[in-house]
């Protein structure tokens, strides 16, 4: 089964010029503010990257969004998520420090990643169920299941292709940014019953979501 979803929209393909001009704007601010859920770039495929920047730009633009996910703070960030649309999106988790947590959520630290033009596809049948949070959808978290391997591809940076395995929470971060890259919000494939809002997570937080399940009723 191919988890990569498919894009809501076809992509706008906007002038090479319009969009270099549009990421100096926006790394012209220290740290551009992180577009909310109801902007239309949240919502339409992002374009594929394809040179538009030139090296010393996407260098800076990758090392923008870094500064951005570690501020806001978060372990993911996708370039439509402070207004860019293009395919490119940064990770990093140091994991968990509660090792109950570590092993049921399979959450192993995942050291900085930047996906340019990334694509993915399911790796085996199994499918893990765990709540997520968005920094574009923020006060509130909500169930999501995902594969949990997956086979991603992307170009690196340097303009290397690569193919690679990702599992557990790494891969459900995968997953989760390069659904922003199409398109799609979390919130698409919640299990909306389990929506809580963040005062309320508390009462959830346990290594697994069986408590809420049974407190939720889904």
């Amino acid at each position: 089964m191919t988890a990569d979803a498919p894009r809501t929209h076809a992509a706008t393909s906007l002038p090479r010029e319009t969009i270099a001009a549009h990421v100096e704007s926006v790394l012209a601010a220290d740290l551009p503010p992180i577009v909310a859920a109801g902007h239309p770039v949240l919502r339409r495929p992002a374009q594929d990257y394809d040179g538009q920047l030139d090296d010393d730009t996407l260098a800076q633009l990758i090392d923008t969004m870094r500064r951005v996910m570690h501020a806001a703070p978060g372990v993911g960030l996708a370039a439509p998520q402070i207004g860019i649309p293009l395919r490119i999106a940064v990770l990093e988790d140091q994991g968990s420090a509660d090792p109950l947590v570590a092993a049921a959520r399979s959450r192993d630290p995942l050291p900085f990643t930047a996906l340019i033009n990334p694509r993915y596809a399911a790796a085996g049948d199994r499918l893990d169920a765990f709540y997520e949070g968005c920094l574009s959808v923020p006060g509130y978290q909500a169930v999501v299941e995902r594969p949990h391997s997956i086979e991603a591809t992307y170009t690196h940076p340097d303009g290397g292709i690569v193919t690679a395995g990702f599992e557990g929470w790494p891969a459900r971060i995968v997953q989760h940014e390069t659904d922003h890259l199409n398109g799609r919000l979390y919130l698409d494939r919640a299990i909306l019953r389990s929506l809580t809002a963040d005062g309320e997570h508390g009462r959830w937080t346990q290594p697994t979501i069986d408590e809420a399940r049974r407190g939720l009723g889904f």
